[in-house]
Order: C-alpha cells, then structure tokens, then sequence
C-alpha cells in the first residue's frame, strides 16, 4: 500500500513527529491512502522536513526519527530550486533543474522544489523559511516539494509533497505510478538515483506544461528542452 500525503500546509509537519512504529503522524492536515498492487505493506515515514509519501521499508519498532533543525545546512545563495545536503545531482545537473523549475514556475504558476538529503544530514523545519512554505494562513498552495532520501537503500528514494492546489491537475494515482516508475531500488541501482531524480522532475514539468495540465499517467522520457520550456 503507498501513501500520499497531501497538504494544505505544512506548520503541522514541524510540531509534530511521532513514533513511525505506530503509524501514526500529525505531519500534515489531510492524508490519502492509495491501494498498490505492488506492495501489500503499509508505513508512515514521518520525519523532519517536508516529507513524505510512503516506502516499501518498515523500520523496526524501536526506530523513530527525531525532528531535525539545521539552518546551517541550508545554502547562501537564497532563492534556489533544488538543495542537495547529499550530492545526488552533478553540480550541471542541478542548476538545469533550477532553470527547468524557475521557468516552470514562471510560465505556469507551479512551485516544484527539490531536496536531496541522508537523514538526518537534512535542513529538516529550517526548509519552510527558506522556500517560504507551510506558512499558517497562506493561500499559496500549488507547490510540490520532492524530498529525495534513500533511507539506507530501503524504501523508494522518491518522497512527494503536493499542495491542494496541484491535486486536481495531478491527482494521487499519477504519484503511485511516478514513484512506482522511477523511485524503486532496482530502477535507481540500473539507472543512478540522479536519472530518477531528473525522470521524475522533467515527468511533472512536462505534465504542468501540457495544453490541458492534467495526467494520470507519467509522460515518456526523453522530453525536448523547448517542451519543458528551456531553449
């Protein structure tokens, strides 16, 4: 069983963390399970940032993940897309995603933002202020926030957060078949997690850019730089 978190603000995320063993979690204000056929096991991961959907890896009973708060992992330079506290991405293919999603942002009114970590090497609360996310009263809700963790080689390594205002255009199902398609162990062992990360982001980019902003299913690699609105 995969579950999607789906938020209408993320300052729940940051005051309450519980024990993942009992599978509880006060993260988010609204929670949608979604049925898998690939997985019969069902887990929360609730951790310290802006996580998460869910992975086939069910820590031990005594596992928890303490909330993390580290504004000194965070970069310098304000304003970036993607933050990697572990290096997934090259240097190159970091910056084409932060163009790809500035444009993204600019053309249609999406925020997608990327976060590479290892927990508990993470930003973790710090990451709401920098991205100005989760803030109590906000109206903004079309972001999505990918947290990318490998969480030991054991769970898929894709972890989406989506707004109330992306839901309609990128509805529950076309997250278990993102996840499905690139987060799995096997895909990032033959391919490297940083196609999985650059598969999925050029996915939901071309899907927000599409004449009717709407898929169910995950566009086809390979996408043209023009049609993800990069020249």
């Amino acid at each position: 069983m995969l579950l999607v978190v789906t938020i209408a603000g993320l300052s729940d995320a940051f005051s309450n963390v519980q024990s993942i063993y009992h599978e509880k979690t006060q993260l988010f204000t609204s929670t949608k399970t979604i049925e898998n056929g690939f997985s019969s096991r069902r887990n929360i991961l609730a951790s310290i940032s802006l996580l998460v959907t869910a992975t086939a890896y069910v820590p031990p009973a005594e596992a928890r993940l303490e909330a993390v708060n580290r504004p000194d992992l965070l970069p310098k330079q304000t304003g970036l897309n993607v933050i990697q506290t572990e290096k997934f991405l090259t240097a190159g293919q970091a910056r084409r995603m932060d163009d790809l999603l500035t444009a993204l942002e600019r053309d249609t009114g999406y925020r997608v933002r990327v976060l590479c970590q290892s927990y508990p090497n993470t930003p973790g609360l710090a990451i709401r202020d920098y991205w100005d996310l989760g803030k109590e009263d906000q109206k903004d809700d079309k972001y999505i926030v990918l947290v990318v963790d490998q969480f030991g080689g054991r769970g898929n390594v894709l972890n989406f957060n989506v707004g109330d205002g992306v839901k309609f255009a990128l509805p529950n199902v076309f997250w278990t078949r993102l996840s499905g398609k690139y987060g799995t162990t096997f895909y990032v062992k033959e391919n490297g997690i940083d196609l999985s990360v650059i598969n999925a982001i050029e996915a939901i980019a071309s899907c927000l850019r599409s004449e009717d902003q709407y898929c169910v299913n995950v566009p086809a690699e390979g996408q043209s730089l023009r049609s993800l609105g990069l020249n």
